[in-house]
């Protein structure tokens, strides 16, 4: 089966995994009920009498939004995931090993604690300072690791990726020890969730998105030459630090937005690219948009397993992806010790 055919399938695959988790929850509605909802609401297609009008409110209002809004940061976790093991060449490579999440915790802890609102953006702010942080710790990483080492090597931006990760999250466990009456609230965001999530978060993380994908797709060429090394790269004509800084700020670009508005969220941008290459291997123009397709069904799944395990009350989705990554990483840690 050529690559064209594994993608249009994957793409079946999580137009019905997103309908199928829409429909599930503590009021359960059918799938085709939930289709004619989808329908009526996007082409005014008309109605069945006998769907209740509090069914259309849950699935249009509550569902699909959240459901939406899941796959699409799963997406957006997964691609930045792809681009970051490709250029820095390890498996074990992800965007939050960069500080993004880090960055993002302490702009939002400092929002939780201090109470600050941003003119004209509300409840908005949190998400947006999120945002700030994470893009601006990510520059700041890549700058710095310029500054010590000017062909960028791996090893250095991962380097000092987790050395301000760890510098920043002390900064955070200061703060929280300190304010220790926000702590509960700080924490449930670091931990994730698409609670209570509205049509407006989708619309606010859709311009990152067609930013990042656009610019990822504008350099999978040189995507593809990189995974050979820097030295190859640079015989074949590519500017290997100008690529690597453009790319590692599309990266901030989506992981950034999808952190502050949905919390901190690990290991989707670990896991969806590995399945992805054994699927279609290390073509970037497929590998990109494959890895989004994959990571942005197992957010879904995951969410689903968040909101109904222990319905009424939620699991944040945060740690049910800790519990499949972690023995997913050393999985990988190990298989490729071995190899």
């Amino acid at each position: 089966m050529n690559c064209n055919k594994k993608i249009i399938i994957s793409i079946v695959i999580s137009l019905f995994i997103i309908i199928i988790c829409a429909s599930l929850g503590s009021s359960n509605i059918s799938f085709a009920e939930t289709i004619q909802i989808t329908l009526h609401k996007i082409f005014r297609t008309p109605l069945s009498p006998e769907i209740d009008q509090r069914d259309v409110s849950i699935v249009w209002f509550l569902r699909l939004p959240r459901v939406l809004l899941a796959f699409l940061v799963g997406g957006s976790l997964a691609m930045s995931g792809a681009v970051c093991q490709s250029i820095l060449r390890n498996p074990l490579a992800s965007p939050y090993i960069l500080g993004v999440s880090s960055g993002a915790s302490l702009g939002a802890g400092i929002i939780i604690i201090s109470g600050i609102a941003l003119p004209f953006l509300g409840g908005f702010s949190l998400p947006l300072t999120g945002f700030i942080f994470g893009l601006a710790t990510v520059f700041f990483v890549a700058s710095f690791s310029s500054r010590i080492d000017k062909s960028m090597s791996n090893n250095t931006i991962i380097l000092c990726g987790m050395v301000l990760s760890l510098f920043l999250n002390a900064i955070l466990t200061t703060l929280s020890a300190v304010f220790s009456d926000d702590l509960r609230r700080i924490t449930l965001w670091q931990m994730g969730s698409f609670a209570m999530r509205s049509w407006t978060y989708v619309w606010l993380l859709l311009p990152f998105l067609a930013i990042g994908v656009a610019g990822i797709f504008f350099f999978t060429k040189e995507m593809d030459i990189l995974s050979f090394g820097d030295d190859a790269a640079k015989s074949a004509g590519v500017e290997t630090s100008s690529v690597r800084k453009k790319l590692l700020a599309l990266c901030a670009v989506l992981t950034g937005a999808s952190v502050a508005l949905s919390g901190v969220i690990g290991f989707v941008d670990l896991i969806a690219p590995h399945a992805a290459r054994k699927i279609i291997g290390s073509h970037h123009k497929y590998l990109i948009p494959l890895s989004f397709l994959l990571g942005g069904s197992l957010m879904v799944c995951t969410d689903l397993v968040a909101r109904t395990i222990i319905s009424p009350s939620e699991l944040p989705v945060g740690a049910i992806t800790a519990i499949i990554g972690a023995p997913f990483f050393a999985w990988v840690y190990f298989r490729r010790r071995k190899s």
